[in-house]
């Protein structure tokens, strides 16, 4: 396996709405409760190892950062490593669901020389929406749905189950995932033209169908160091089946095996009014 590097820059903006705080001598004459004024603001530093492209055989390294919002006073709520950077329009409810983002890197020549003849793939950018459900405090289903611009311009769909277990300063999570992906996107990156068979004389044309793209799971785990700061590891892994894993680009210069690692660490600090 070789390694490259890329780098991509991600910052999504959640921001929770703020309460306004009750002076302490308007207590004798109202029943609102004091609520904390302002919000408490979460830088994170992320890096990752991964393919260098869906269905590659060789990984790259990416890091990024990420911020997020949530109210003062409010508990941070549960987010699965891989979940797509997310605000929700709904909070303290067993349903949430909101808006939600993703990065997809491209497949460039220079990561892979065997892919000579095959058409450049730009990174791409993924807005959509996401729903999550949870039935009982220790298991999260989630569903995003979300459409591609720049680099692919089709629909994909991501499933994911979460058992959660909270064990003092740690939270560890496991679960499966189901990706599914429309004709759209598994032409961009799994499908090969006649044209770029040609000029690439390894691979045959390919024209693949939408459908669910890969099956895997995720597993996680946190530590609180303090109220401040806090650190994630993880591994992903994705199986891709149907066309997906049935494409030249996957047997010829991939694999149908997709592994992931993944380190978050976390600095939490509060704002005033």
């Amino acid at each position: 396996m070789r390694f490259s590097k890329s780098l991509a820059l991600v910052t999504f903006f959640a921001v929770g709405s703020a309460a306004v705080p009750v002076q302490a001598a308007d207590l004798l004459f109202s029943p609102e409760p004091i609520v904390p004024a302002g919000w408490i603001v979460t830088v994170k530093g992320n890096l990752k190892v991964g393919p260098s492209y869906p269905g590659a055989d060789d990984f790259s390294v990416f890091g990024f950062p990420s911020l997020s919002f949530r109210r003062a006073g409010t508990q941070e709520r549960f987010s699965a490593p891989d979940d797509g950077l997310s605000f929700s329009f709904l909070e303290d409810s067993a349903v949430r669901f909101g808006v939600v983002g993703r990065f997809q890197g491209g497949r460039y020549l220079k990561d892979d020389r065997r892919l000579f003849g095959l058409e450049k793939i730009d990174w791409a950018v993924e807005p959509g929406v996401f729903v999550e459900y949870w039935p009982v405090a220790f298991l999260r289903a989630r569903a995003e749905l979300r459409h591609g611009v720049n680099g692919h311009r089709g629909f994909v769909a991501d499933l994911g189950l979460d058992l959660v277990q909270t064990l003092g300063a740690f939270t560890v999570s496991v679960g499966p995932r189901l990706a599914l992906g429309d004709s759209e996107f598994m032409e961009t990156y799994f499908g090969v033209t006649p044209f770029e068979a040609a000029l690439n004389g390894q691979v045959t044309p390919y024209k693949p169908s939408g459908g669910v793209t890969s099956v895997g799971a995720t597993a996680g785990v946190s530590y609180n160091w303090s109220e401040q700061w806090s650190t994630t590891a993880y591994v992903t892994y994705k199986r891709l089946v149907g066309d997906a894993a049935d494409s030249p680009i996957v047997k010829r210069f991939g694999s149908e095996n997709q592994v992931g690692l993944g380190l978050t660490v976390s600095y939490s600090f509060g704002t005033g009014r």
